[in-house]
């Protein structure tokens, strides 16, 4: 089908044409429709008022046309969407009606029809945020921009770049301040569920004082010097210092990559890590990676130390477990999300690394336990409301619901790492828990 849809080359005259108090309707026709020209979509790769199945109506929904599936014919896979507001509604980052705004793109990028979108955009003409989805899992990929005739064209650019761009990974750091609460089991058995159901995992250790999950997977002695020469040399790949993990069994072979840790790292002082290292180094190193692999995961020290902070910088995503019987990792996930993130935010300019909702990791928990539990983290969130949906994400003011999502006590988990194969990979009951981890937070 030909196409005769006159490219946008600059926003900047309709950014300015634009009334200060422009409505919905004035923001979609004389602005919106040319903000998707300047995307790169034409008239026959967009569809206003598209029903997202289940998550409402959004504003646009666009796709690439391809050679016998034209967008606006089949309606079919989205892959960006885009909710528009008028001038008069503040989109100014954790307003309430921000707030509200980004929960409605949320609702409509997880409806039945948009499985295959990747992303969406909010916009009033005056600000705009772009959003990343991955599965289940939709977070920011820049800042909520304040829109000015000076900067319009170089923000939509960065957003074009990045659409045009998209990850194949999504990267997973499993972190919590406190140890003891599982984070070496949890990211083993996460990466060799999701390799088992068919996902390009790659697996990073870097707790360097433990090293426990590259004992685990691989029963090996770290080879010095090799992880920290692909981090601080930049004509080395990380992917030089990758090792496999294949698990053979009658049936089939699963595999997935692993980067070992390297104790001798262990050894350095904030000041030696602060000469060799930046803190975007791990995130810069693991580019192409992002393009590889279907989901990278690491494995960071329980401390707010160097390496745990290039750990999170890295992330798109932090996932914290909890013990119910321990206020202290309850306490220090609080203290993750309110404090070690948004430092990790601030320096790296896109709006990541968000928290994941916490869950209760590895302990069989009674009635009793759990209400103490449940206090500890109503005193939490006495003092931080907005903390609610880190630790109950199913709660509404309607049905005050306080569901944690709470992963079994097995004893074939802990007894797998020292046959250095995945409690998954052995168990019938260990798989149903951690793949019903999988579909809770990542799979959708």
């Amino acid at each position: 089908m030909k196409d005769n849809t006159p490219r946008v080359t600059s926003l900047k005259s309709y950014l300015e044409d634009l009334p200060q108090n422009a409505s919905e309707a004035i923001v979609s026709t004389n602005f919106a429709r040319y903000l998707i020209s300047y995307l790169g979509f034409s008239t026959t790769e967009i569809i206003p008022q598209y029903d997202t199945g289940g998550g409402g109506i959004t504003d646009f929904a666009t796709r690439r046309n391809l050679a016998n599936d034209i967008f606006l014919h089949t309606k079919s896979n989205p892959f960006l969407l885009i909710e528009l507001k008028g001038r008069d509604i503040n989109l100014t980052e954790n307003s309430p009606s921000y707030r509200a705004t980004v929960n409605q793109l949320k609702r409509q990028l997880l409806g039945t029809n948009c499985k295959a979108a990747q992303w969406g955009i909010i916009t009033n003409s005056s600000q705009i945020q772009l959003f990343r989805k991955h599965g289940k899992i939709i977070f920011p990929a820049t800042t909520c921009i304040e829109l000015t005739p000076e900067n319009i064209d170089d923000t939509i650019a960065l957003i074009k770049t990045k659409i045009d761009n998209t990850p194949k990974a999504l990267t997973v750091t499993v972190y919590n301040n406190k140890g003891g609460v599982g984070k070496t089991t949890t990211t083993v058995n996460l990466a060799a569920i999701l390799a088992l159901l068919g996902k390009k995992v790659l697996v990073l250790d870097f707790d360097f004082n433990q090293g426990d999950l590259t004992r685990s997977l691989l029963n090996m002695k770290p080879e010095d010097g090799l992880l920290e020469k692909a981090l601080t040399d930049r004509n080395i790949e990380l992917k030089s210092v990758i090792r496999p993990y294949i698990f053979k069994n009658s049936k089939r072979q699963i595999t997935f990559d692993v980067v070992p840790t390297e104790p001798k790292m262990a050894e350095y002082s904030e000041f030696e890590y602060n000469a060799k290292m930046k803190i975007y180094t791990l995130h810069r190193k693991l580019d192409l990676a992002r393009y590889e692999y279907d989901y990278i995961f690491i494995d960071a020290a329980p401390n707010w130390r160097f390496t745990s902070k290039l750990a999170v910088y890295a992330a798109d995503v932090v996932l914290l477990p909890t013990k119910h019987n321990n206020s202290f990792s309850l306490n220090n996930a609080a203290t993750a999300i309110k404090e070690f993130l948004p430092e990790m935010q601030k320096s790296k300019k896109d709006g990541t690394p968000i928290a994941l909702p916490i869950f209760f990791n590895g302990e069989k928990i009674t009635q009793p336990q759990l209400q103490l539990a449940q206090k500890e983290i109503n005193q939490i969130l006495k003092n931080d409301k907005t903390l609610v949906h880190y630790f109950y994400p199913k709660y509404t003011p309607a049905s005050k619901n306080s569901h944690i999502h709470h992963l079994p006590e097995y004893a074939i988990i802990a007894s797998a790492a020292f046959e250095c194969v995945p409690a998954v990979y052995k168990n019938r009951s260990a798989y149903d828990y951690y793949q019903d981890l999988a579909k809770e937070y990542f799979l959708q």
